[in-house]
């Protein structure tokens, strides 16, 4: 094995692509096997065995200038640092095949170090940035000039496309099943958020035994400008990554995206077209709403931070036009969701977190109105930010006014499979749960089903009476309590009257 380190000033060269690509090759596939060996797996022999391919791959990645002295004294360390792995790994066994992998190329590597302080020196510099070079230099295995330029520009729409068709496919039952053809549920079962970084930190910490570098300290100013720096990526961020070029491609994908959605609802949703087989509208409509609603809102963070005032998409003839037509296929979106939620509450009933959603997907469409008005209008993100405040200050106000508990108690009686002929059957459990304001649609409900009446249901629907009669003391009195009084006055005056005289 060599070191660059070794090697003058004068004959550091700029890193080749090719030979990089090598190593890089290499380094990836100790990577594959620290991910056999080690992921998900208790360790013991395995870490000899990687210790083992670390070293026969730094050897094969620089055995042009290999030193066959020193890399036999450097074989005989590691094999005396892996004997009491093989024996036990513990701790202590741990650190010493550290130490040893680590002194062995050293020695091997960087024959200039020869004092105790030099050698102390060095490895300490490995370990504390050693880690730190993959990226880079695995960047400089790419032409970056037009391999970074084109991942700039095809990364964001690539991810976010990737994210909106996951999010289609958890709302609607007919693109999962299209994405269900492509399998990726057998690669998804492998591939997760740690395993990703894993990969990642095995990748930094077998890379200085590929690719050897050594620091040093009468190198530092004199290599800084010798060798070849890779191009900034900086200036491809800025100009590239929301470029108008990054932003017209995820355009141009994401309004065939929605159109694919739309299309879709505008067949099973709207047209009442017949479903898939094992597919049922209670289904299509339940599983789609919240879904959209995380696409809409993601879509509008994204036109947002691209449309931003005074940023060089803003002013595009192309781009606006774009912009507008994805919008209002989120508008439509968000139309869907509704109506998916409207259909679901017809079948399953109302809730307070349903009627939450609706105010919630409401505000989210007038937001996305909003923003085409900023745009067309060419108003600031803050009269967008004050626009959105005053919208939700009024939908507030107006809820503090609305007295949801015996809404959804008399929509839910009203449209129950005993009341309608269809939907589901009422849920008096949950009716008594919403307060003393649900007692009309209680009693009604106990009406429907005679049966109900037996049991702890008349004593809990007679404590929400008895709490309704504290409620109207002078210190607890509301308008609101004093009205359901009076309807519960005239509900019983109506029962009184409609019973034969005895």
């Amino acid at each position: 094995m060599t070191s660059l380190a070794s090697t003058s000033t004068t004959d550091i060269q700029p890193i080749r692509p090719s030979a990089l690509s090598a190593k890089l090759a290499m380094a990836l596939l100790l990577a594959a096997l620290a991910d056999w060996l080690f992921y998900g797996q208790r360790i013991g022999l395995s870490l000899a065995i990687f210790a083992t391919a670390i070293t026969c791959a730094s050897v094969l990645a620089n055995h042009t200038t290999l030193d066959l002295r020193r890399a036999a004294i450097g074989g005989n360390i590691v094999a005396l640092g892996l004997a009491p792995a093989v024996e036990q790994l513990n701790t202590l066994s741990f650190l010493i095949l550290i130490a040893a992998l680590l002194i062995a190329l050293l020695l091997t590597t960087n024959p200039e170090t020869t004092g105790l302080a030099d050698r102390a020196h060095a490895l300490r510099n490995f370990v504390l940035f050693g880690f730190l070079r993959f990226f880079p230099d695995a960047l400089q295995a790419f032409n970056l000039s037009a391999f970074t330029r084109g991942v700039a520009l095809w990364l964001l729409p690539a991810t976010l496309s990737t994210v909106f068709v996951a999010l289609f496919a958890a709302a609607n039952p007919v693109i999962e099943q299209w994405v269900s053809l492509l399998n990726p549920k057998v690669i998804f079962e492998y591939v997760s958020v740690w395993r990703v970084l894993f990969w990642t930190l095995m990748l930094a910490l077998v890379w200085p035994f590929i690719h050897v570098r050594w620091r040093r300290q009468k190198m530092a100013v004199a290599a800084a400008t010798e060798v070849a720096e890779p191009e900034p990526l900086a200036p491809f961020v800025s100009a590239e990554f929301l470029g108008p070029s990054t932003i017209l491609r995820s355009l141009i994908l994401f309004n065939l995206l929605f159109a694919a959605q739309s299309v879709l609802d505008g067949i099973y949703l709207w047209g009442h077209v017949a479903l898939p087989d094992n597919l049922t509208y209670a289904a299509y409509a339940h599983r789609g709403a919240y879904p959209l609603i995380a696409t809409a809102l993601l879509a509008a963070a994204f036109v947002l931070v691209a449309m931003r005032p005074g940023g060089p998409a803003e002013k595009s003839p192309v781009i606006r036009p774009l912009v507008y037509l994805w919008v209002g296929q989120n508008v439509l979106l968000v139309a869907s969701s509704i109506l998916r939620l409207d259909l679901y509450v017809d079948i399953y009933m109302l809730t307070y977190w349903r009627i939450a959603a609706f105010i919630w997907m409401g505000l989210v469409a007038l937001g996305l109105i909003l923003i085409v008005a900023r745009i067309v209008l060419d108003r600031s993100n803050q009269w967008l930010i004050g626009a959105n405040l005053i919208a939700l200050t009024i939908v507030l106000y107006g809820c503090s006014l609305v007295n949801f508990d015996a809404l959804i108690a008399d929509y839910n009686v009203a449209h129950s499979r005993e009341a309608s002929g269809r939907g589901v059957q009422i849920d008096i459990d949950y009716l008594l749960t919403l307060g003393p304001q649900a007692l009309p649609a209680i009693d009604r409900a106990i009406a429907l089903r005679p049966g109900v009446s037996e049991g702890c249901l008349v004593s809990r629907r007679d404590r929400l009476v008895e709490q309704q009669r504290q409620d109207l003391a002078w210190r607890s009195w509301g308008f609101r309590n004093w009205r359901l009084q009076r309807r519960l006055e005239a509900q019983a005056k109506a029962r009184s009257g409609s019973q034969p005289a005895g």
